[in-house]
């Protein structure tokens, strides 16, 4: 069974940091792209950013370039998003998902993703 669960969430004033982590069970990682999503109330599910199984390449929204990091260890099977200067604008569920292939996470609102987490709330006060 496939478990891909989310840590790191809390509520951050504008221009503070938190880590994301996503911590991947009964997949090999190293064998898909992960990726970050995430929904704020009423709006749609957006797509954050991505990473090649490799570790290789990676991909932004335009929202986060510049702010957000993100990185992969395959020996823990864990990927995990560095989030700095947070804007209110970011405050949303962040949720990590992972698909065999880079462009269904890159592209659109992951509709088509293999795997999702639960999900972590990140807040962001101004």
């Amino acid at each position: 069974q496939v478990q891909l669960v989310e840590s790191g969430g809390g509520l951050v004033q504008a221009g503070g940091s938190l880590r994301l982590s996503c911590a991947a069970s009964g997949l090999t990682a190293s064998r898909y792209a992960m990726g970050w999503f995430r929904q704020a109330p009423g709006k749609e599910r957006e797509f954050v950013a991505a990473i090649r199984y490799s570790g290789g390449s990676t991909f932004y929204a335009d929202s986060v370039k510049g702010r957000f990091t993100i990185s992969r260890d395959n020996a823990k099977n864990t990927v995990y998003l560095q989030m700095n200067s947070l804007k209110p604008e970011d405050t949303a569920v962040y949720y990590c998902a992972a698909d065999s292939a880079i462009s269904t996470i890159a592209a659109g609102s992951g509709g088509r993703v293999d795997y999702w987490g639960q999900g972590t709330q990140v807040s962001v006060s101004s």
